[in-house]
């Protein structure tokens, strides 16, 4: 399963991170967030040790959705070094998530 980011760990996992962040922001009520979720999963092990692919619960984290102004989900954000590198926006193939995070590699 992939890494469950919340409010309270996000700096210790997401900001410090000296790898690639993929970060996936769903709700369990998105049939959009449904739909990318096996590739979010598949990607989680895909990429171990290379990247940090995580899961962020909008309903029940509000300040990462905030911090980062999500307003549509899911949003798929992509990290380096703390920074917002690419986001995809809505739902897509798996392979424009590979792409953008094999980008940052």
């Amino acid at each position: 399963m992939a890494l469950e980011i919340t409010d309270g760990n996000f700096e210790e996992l997401v900001s410090g991170s000296e790898i690639p962040v993929m970060l996936d922001f769903w709700a369990a009520w998105c049939g959009p967030c449904r739909m990318i979720a096996p590739f979010v999963e598949e990607m989680h092990k895909e990429f171990e040790g290379r990247a940090l692919v995580g899961k962020v619960d909008v309903d029940a984290n509000p300040g990462i959705a905030t911090q980062y102004y999500i307003r549509n989900i899911p949003t798929v954000l992509f990290l380096k070094n703390g920074k917002i590198a690419d986001k995809q926006v809505g739902a897509c193939p798996k392979s424009t998530l590979v792409n953008k995070l094999n980008a940052l590699m």
